[in-house]
């Protein structure tokens, strides 16, 4: 795995690049690779880094996993390509950003367009075994993406986190909530309760107004 990370992240965590962790994780992805389908394809790994710079970060919203079916994945949390049928969690969020803001359900579930915006879509675990999900948990990644949350946390200010569900919360937990706006609510899935009604992305907007900071165009 070649750490090919936007050079605006690079500065911020290059030391997590030669701890003993992420060498052991480059060796397991790299093999990984070799030997089955893994997605996203390697290019997208680091995606989400990509698309939203680390000066232009607003808002964080946290998933789990890639999706583990054939061309869905795309290095961003919650997010499939163009011309992929919109998985249930998603086809919730947009469903409550048309309630919360009364903005039309988009036709595809590609959100770059939030990312090039400023919302940093990361996943917990960036890679997964196609039809396995879960299977590169506890490799590493959970380790690199707690850095990166805490270097967010430490090093800027009036950022937006939206943790939806029990796993995103706990990963949440060392979040600086005098210097940020946490939103929590239930997993968006349909077999989960409590997201309708959330109204986060209202909530978030008006954060970002009240500190002088650009609406995101949910």
């Amino acid at each position: 795995m070649d750490v090919k990370i936007a050079d605006s992240w690079k500065s911020h965590l290059v030391s997590e690049f030669t701890k003993p962790y992420f060498e052991a994780l480059t060796l397991f992805v790299k093999n990984e690779y070799k030997s089955h389908t893994v997605y996203p394809p390697g290019k997208q790994i680091f995606s989400a880094f990509e698309h939203c710079s680390f000066e232009d970060t607003k808002v964080v919203i946290l998933g789990q996993d890639p999706y583990h079916g054939p061309g869905q994945a795309n290095g961003l949390c919650f997010s499939v390509n163009d011309g992929i049928a919109i998985p249930p969690s998603l086809r919730n969020i947009f469903k409550e950003i048309n309630t919360d803001l009364g903005k039309p359900i988009p036709k595809s579930g590609n959100l770059e367009r939030w990312a090039k915006q400023g919302v940093l879509l990361l996943n917990a675990t960036l890679t997964v075994r196609a039809a396995e999900a879960g299977s590169h948990q506890r490799k590493g990644w959970e380790t690199f993406t707690d850095a990166v949350i805490q270097v967010l946390s430490d090093q800027k200010e009036q950022l937006v986190f939206m943790l939806w569900g029990k796993y995103a919360q706990d990963k949440g937990k060392n979040i600086d909530t005098q210097k940020h706006l946490v939103l929590k609510a239930s997993h968006p899935s349909p077999l989960a309760r409590g997201f309708n009604g959330c109204q986060h992305f209202s909530q978030a907007n008006n954060y970002l107004t009240q500190n002088n900071l650009p609406e995101i165009d949910w």
